[in-house]
Parts: structure tokens; sequence; C-alpha cells
């Protein structure tokens, strides 16, 4: 745990605009500094680096943060590791906090590291084992690999010995059991290696240590032809993807990355001028690691072959990027020759006819989504039409980081099934046909539904662009019953006012990161475009506004307030009410609260 004092110190001493410049050329633009996204591929720069704020913003795709977050985005690393490396270029060295949970941690952080030694030595061993073998030589050369490529992924060879580890490493036999490279057996006297005679794959996380290995047999009958390191306390399958540290970069560079099946699949198309591949470790693409690759890449390319198994593993992928697809990224499939696999077709072919392929042959998510759904569906009957809906409703709803993408597969759904797009809309429960229809009762006026939202979301960005303003906030008595964007608002509040010194934007962001308003600030960043003064310099003018809507931000949730209590009165006295027009009226306050 890294004292928040530490991080108010770190960020008082850094540049912003230094720590950025150091990854992408950066421009003066008034009191701003501009740059074409990193995040995001674009033409017309909408990054902006703010000086005084010490902060970041894209207006083309949202992301933004203190000088941390841009670290963490960008090299793709852990809160405290950004800390450190910043720490480290300021010449400041991070406290740690040592409460039980921080020892606890520090313990395993510890034994990870000397896992992470030996696999490192290991490798190295691997690596000279290969230098050593004629006949692996001879097989990375017969697949055309260059020196380059084979120093680049640090391939290696196993010997086909059950002792060579244990030879080499006599002092090691339990970190070499836990690392998954030794096993156990009651029948054997001492654990014997469990890769031999095989190409060594290291694998590596993103922070570039080794984890584990994939292994493939020089031998055409030996069974299984590729074999991984089992899951550790450094390896988790579901969670890393094999050459991703390796393609980081150029994945940002090109804002693209390339998702295949095999290890060779990404040494090949490597070896051919296409670094942005990565690959799955023997399962079907997770969730975890299409979370990490869209905070690469705005486009995500699958490659699968073209034959059964290849279609089922592509189905698998869509299936598990529902729930983490977000609008503004996208999503591609594309199926090579059944007698194809990436590694095969740039052989034979080129680096660069694939890539044509890839760019021009894929298939978009929506449209590979709805040929799922319609797959062996007869449109032409309502019977059809309707195990159309029913199909679709499971996936449909799962989109939901992705509500514009969700309504325009939604309308193409709706002209298939030859029912409007409002009726099919209602069938997922977001809006009911019957709400359309006229009351023949006046409701009050203090019924309506209470937005505040969006008026939060502007006072909670203005607030952060401004922190000193905090001072002049009036907060309501009842703060316990406040929603959760106004909550929101309050901690923010409550946070400047708690800090006798001035505080920048970046400060506060990094104060409420892993909170429960890190999602809602976020949200209020992302509708900064429409409010982009919020990162010039400040004026008595816009002082003015914010705390009047503070006021009305507050008056409308006393209104709020009070017709909830409204409702809440008359539901529970709803056994007395008989006529039809206080029916409608309980039912109507019911839909409005």
């Amino acid at each position: 745990m890294i004292p928040q004092d530490f991080i108010h110190q770190l960020l008082e001493k850094i540049d912003i605009v230094d720590v950025v410049e150091r990854y992408i050329p950066l421009k003066k633009g008034g009191q701003n500094y501009l740059a074409c996204c990193p995040f995001h591929q674009e033409k017309t720069p909408s990054f902006t680096v703010s000086p005084t704020k010490q902060f970041f913003h894209c207006f083309g795709c949202g992301v933004h943060g203190s000088a941390i977050g841009f670290v963490m985005q960008h090299q793709g690393l852990s809160f405290t590791d950004a800390v450190e490396q910043l720490a480290h270029s300021a010449n400041m060295t991070v406290p740690k906090v040592q409460s039980s949970y921080a020892k606890h941690t520090n313990a395993l952080s510890n034994q990870y590291r000397l896992l992470e030694k030996v696999l490192a030595h290991v490798t190295q061993f691997y690596q000279v084992c290969l230098q050593q073998s004629a006949k692996s030589i001879q097989y990375l050369k017969g697949r055309e690999l260059s020196d380059e490529i084979i120093q680049k992924f640090s391939l290696g060879y196993s010997p086909d010995d059950a002792r060579s580890l244990l030879q080499n490493y006599p002092d090691e036999q339990e970190n070499l059991i836990k690392a998954g490279l030794l096993i156990t057996n009651e029948n054997q006297s001492q654990p014997y290696d469990r890769f031999r005679d095989r190409i060594m794959f290291p694998i590596r996380n993103k922070k570039g240590a080794i984890i584990g290995f994939g292994a493939r047999t020089l031998d055409a009958n030996k069974e299984p032809k590729y074999l991984n390191s089992p899951e550790t306390a450094l390896f988790k399958k579901r969670q890393e993807l094999y050459g991703l540290y390796e393609a980081r970069q150029t994945i940002h560079a090109a804002h693209r990355v390339l998702v295949v099946e095999g290890y060779m699949d990404v040494i090949a198309l490597s070896q051919y001028g296409i670094h942005y591949a990565v690959a799955t470790l023997g399962t079907a693409t997770s969730s975890e690691q299409l979370r990490q690759l869209l905070q690469y890449a705005d486009d995500i390319y699958f490659c699968f072959d073209g034959d059964e198994a290849g279609h089922k593993a592509a189905q698998r992928a869509l299936e598990n990027s529902l729930p983490t697809l977000k609008d503004g990224k996208s999503l591609f499939f594309l199926f090579l020759p059944a007698e194809h696999d990436p590694d095969s077709f740039v052989r034979a072919h080129s680096g660069k006819l694939f890539e044509e392929k890839l760019l021009n042959e894929s298939i978009p998510f929506s449209t590979y989504m709805i040929r799922l759904l319609v797959s062996d569906i007869n449109m032409n009957l309502p019977e059809g039409r309707a195990k159309l809906i029913h199909r679709a409703t499971p996936w449909v709803i799962q989109l939901t980081g992705a509500p514009l993408l969700a309504r325009m597969v939604k309308a193409r759904l709706a002209e298939l099934a030859h029912i409007a797009f409002d009726d099919f809309d209602a069938l997922f429960g977001e809006q009911s046909a019957l709400q359309s229809r006229a009351h023949h009762y006046q409701l009050p006026k203090l019924s309506q539904r209470l937005s505040v939202t969006s008026i939060a979301h502007k006072q909670i960005l203005t607030l952060l662009m401004n922190p000193s303003w905090a001072k002049e906030v009036v907060l309501p008595d009842l703060i316990e019953e406040l929603s959760a964007e106004l909550a929101c608002f309050v901690r923010l509040v409550e946070t400047i006012l708690q800090h006798d010194e001035h505080l920048s934007s970046a400060y506060l962001i990094e104060c409420l990161r892993g909170t429960a308003c890190e999602p809602i600030m976020s949200d209020a960043l992302k509708q900064i475009h429409s409010h982009d003064n919020a990162l010039m310099g400040a004026n008595e003018e816009a002082k003015t506004a914010f705390l009047e809507g503070n006021k009305k931000m507050m008056d409308d949730w006393l209104r709020h307030t009070q017709l909830k209590s409204h409702v809440d009165k008359l539901a529970s006295q709803s056994y007395q009410v008989s006529t039809t027009a206080e029916k409608h009226l309980l039912v109507e306050l019911l839909k409005k609260n």
C-alpha cells in the first residue's frame, strides 16, 4: 500500500507534460499541449495535456487521467508499478505502509520474484541448449525463422533428459516445482522435468517477466504436439496472452491487435512484418484477455482456421466479448482457408497479402453476430422470426458497455423479424409500448422524474477542474440519503476540504481511484468534450454558474426526496385506493419515481 501523501508529493514533483513527452511528441496549443491520441487512431489531434491541471484528456475516445494514469495506460502497468516507475525517474523512493495486508502482499511478491528469477535462469539455460542442438536449429530454420526472431522471442530447447534442471539447479527444487517445471510422482524417487526434447516458447506477462512456457515436440509421433506450463501462482492462462509484451508498442502504433491461436502463428507473423499479433494459451479467448486488449487498441481482429473447430472458437470469442465490448471499440473476425493457419499462410504467400486479407475481408462483430443468430432459422416463417428474438435476447442484453452498438444490432434484428423497433426493443425490457399511450389524468408537476445524473456529472467535472471552489459549496443535511452521483460529488467536496493546501485535478483523481466514485467520475470526465472550457483557466462567471448549478442540483434532489416520500406513503396505503383516478395516479407516480 502506497501512502496517499506520497502520491501527492510525487504528482507535485513531476510534470505531466514531461512524462507524456517521453512517449509521444506534444505541440503547444494555447494554454495546453496537443497530440494525436496514442490510445486510438486519429488524424486530427484531440489529445490534450493540461500543465496547470496536471491532467490529460482525449476528446476523441474519452481516455483521461493523471501522469500515473497515462503511464498505466500506455505501458500496461499496474498502479503500483506506474508509481514506482515515475518515482524512480524523479529520484524518489516509494514508502510502503506495512499493514497486515501489505505484509502478506509483500510476502507473496517476494515469492513471485523468486519464481520469476528461476524461470529467467531456466530460459537462459534453454537458449544455450538450443544453440547446442542441431536438430532444433534445423527445425526453426525449416520454419524460416531468422536469428533476430529467435532472439526476440527468447526461443530455447529442453534437452531429452528427465533430470536436466535438477542437475543444473540442485538448490532450486522447491521453486522449480512451484513454477511448474518439475513434476513430482510418488513412483519416482526424484522430481523430473516436465518439458523434454521440445522447442521452448517463454511466456511473458505485460511487465516482461517470464511466467511460464509453451513447448512443441520435435517428434512427429509424440503427443501432445504442444504442451503448456500448468497453472501456477504466476501463470493464469485466462489472464495472459502470448506475445503481448513483445507486441505492445506496435499495437499502440497500429491501433489494432490480432488474436491468433498458436505460438508459431505469432512468431511467423512477426517474421513476415506483422508485429501486433498475440495468442491465447490453449483456451478460448477469455473476458479477462479481452479487457486487457481493449486497453491497448481500438480494433481487435480474431483470425481462425476456416474449419469447424475454427468457427467454434470464433463463436466462443464473440460470446465472451459481449459483456466487455464498448462503444468506440471494434471487433473483427477473419477465417482463413481450411488448409491454412496464419503461420502457413504467410509462408505460402506473404505478410503483405495476409494483412490485406485481414483488413479487407474480416467480418465486423455485428455482422458475424447476426449471421450466427439467423443460421439454421427459416426467416420466412413467424415461428422462425420468434426463434430469432428468443435466441438473440441473452446475447444482446449483455452489450451493456456498448449501448449504441446494441441499439444498431437491435434495429437490424427488428428489421429481420418484421416488427417495429419500439416493439422489438420492448421485448428486451428497456421500453414498454404501453408507456406511449395517452393518460387521462394530469400528473402534478412535482412528479416528473428527476434527471440529476447529467447535472451532477457537470458539477463533478467542474469541481474536479477547479478544486478551490469546494470551499463555497453548500451541502445538504441528509448526506447519507444521496444518490450515487450526488454522493460522489459530496465525497469530492469532502476530500478537498480535508486538505489545507491546494490540490491538483490529477491528485483528486488518484485519491478516488479504486473507490465507488471512480466509475462515476470517469463517466463525468467522458462528457468533457461538451464542456471543454473546463480544461482552460477558471473565471468568476464560470464559478458563479457552478455555485448556481450546485444550488439547483440540491433543490432538485430535495424535491425528488419529497416526491419519493409521497409515493412511498401512497404505495403503503394502496389497499385503500379505490377510485380509478387514484389507481392511475399511483401507477404513474411509481413509473416516474
